[in-house]
């Protein structure tokens, strides 16, 4: 890909806290940002990716067009002012970039190591920017190599045997308040994929009638149905609150649908029983000041990674494989990158002479006289042996170790020392 270069910019949950990532979750979907995206100049083909906890953008540009500014631009929006968003944005070019996804997709940088959400998040990213166009050869095949370098380090390591997705840790949590779910009574809020993790767990240790209550109420009836539970509308929220002792909030609604002057003066018809939220959606479900309420617990996504980490030394000790894995592919990927340079001038320099040495043969093979047809094969047999014998050093010299560093000045070399037709 010469004169191209891969561009990886973006926030996540080490460097960006919440109240600035709800500013920037795309809860519209994909279909409008990619569109947006897309009218910034210097784009030969991109990618973008949105989770609860990370949005980056992933593009394929030219050398020398000024598009980190823009892409920046448009991250943030209005939210922050340059420099305000300096300190949370992060940029990797070409190697690096191509090490972050493959350790995004590894789930090497997520907020817990091991957990699977994310890569059927980047599938389902890439699902959008396919059918949008967006991506084109080279971003297609670093992504599918993204999915591939996440499924050979889930089968050559243990990091998802004892793995915990954000909804496992919201149990945990849960768990330490309580002691035990058993009996226990749970309203979730949305009925997506985070809520349904929710209810698969909160079942899974002992919870004895799970609420679904959502917008869509055919969509609460299918998910109350799998765990034996009970739909209601949006509007009967506030009725649930008063019968359960946890509430899971996870919709994707762009601002707070629950506050905390609407909820005290349930607390007194509950006659202050105590009552956990855990607020897994971004933008935030729950409004903040929920913590004032007496006997009320809230604890939003940023919390969770104070959740006690579960078979903690064993994770990290295949994170080191898994990360050597990712060492080791970020390099097979680079130098597919490096052949790609170099490629073409390789065609080039064979097809130049090949082309001198056929030249050659005409002009010569007519003057020498009475050759016999066995004779003239053996000349052109040994002509295009001194060709080959001739290429074969510069050849190897562009495939060789000394090249990948510095593909590009190497090809212009060669190129320049064989005269080789300008490239396109």
């Amino acid at each position: 890909m010469p004169g191209e270069t891969i561009l990886l910019l973006g926030v996540n949950h080490k460097n960006t806290p919440l109240e600035v990532r709800e500013k920037l979750a795309l809860s519209s979907g994909y279909e409008e940002p990619l569109q947006a995206l897309g009218k910034i100049e210097g784009l030969r083909e991109y990618y973008l990716l949105s989770t609860c906890n990370r949005v980056e953008i992933l593009v394929l540009t030219g050398d020398g067009e000024d598009v980190e500014k823009n892409l920046a631009g448009f991250l943030f929006g209005d939210a922050l002012t340059p420099d305000q968003y300096e300190k949370h944005l992060y940029c990797y070019r070409n190697e690096e970039a191509i090490h972050h996804l493959f350790m995004v997709a590894a789930s090497l940088d997520s907020m817990i190591v091991g957990e699977s959400q994310i890569l059927g998040q980047l599938k389902e990213a890439y699902r959008w920017s396919s059918k949008k166009k967006c991506t084109g050869p080279i971003l297609n095949k670093l992504l599918h190599k993204s999915f591939s370098v996440a499924k050979r380090v889930r089968s050559e390591t243990r990091i998802g045997s004892s793995a915990v997705s954000i909804s496992y840790a919201a149990i945990e949590l849960a768990k330490k308040i309580f002691g035990s779910l058993e009996n226990k009574r749970v309203l979730l809020i949305g009925a997506g994929e985070m809520a349904e993790l929710a209810a698969k767990h909160l079942v899974g240790n002992g919870a004895k009638d799970v609420v679904v209550a959502n917008r869509t109420l055919e969509r609460a009836l299918d998910l109350a149905k799998r765990f034996n539970g009970r739909a209601v509308g949006l509007d009967e929220l506030f009725d649930q609150l008063e019968q359960v002792d946890i509430i899971v909030s996870s919709t994707g609604a762009p601002g707070i649908i629950l506050h905390k002057e609407e909820v005290k003066p349930l607390m007194r018809n509950r006659r202050n029983k105590p009552l956990f939220f855990i607020d897994i959606a971004v933008p935030r479900d729950l409004d903040p000041a929920l913590n004032d309420l007496g006997n009320v617990y809230l604890y939003d996504i940023d919390d969770l990674n104070n959740v006690v980490e579960l078979n903690k030394a064993e994770r990290d000790k295949e994170a080191i494989k898994a990360s050597r894995i990712v060492d080791e592919e970020s390099l097979k990927f680079k130098d597919w990158l490096v052949g790609l340079a170099i490629t073409p001038t390789i065609t080039a320099l064979r097809t130049k002479g090949n082309k001198i040495c056929q030249m050659e043969l005409e002009r010569t093979l007519p003057r020498l006289k009475n050759l016999t047809p066995k004779e003239q094969k053996s000349i052109e047999k040994m002509a295009s042996a001194i060709v080959s014998k001739l290429l074969h050093d510069p050849v190897m010299y562009l495939k060789g170790g000394s090249c990948k560093g510095q593909p590009e000045m190497k090809v212009d070399i060669l190129r320049s020392v064989f005269d080789l037709e300008k490239k396109q």
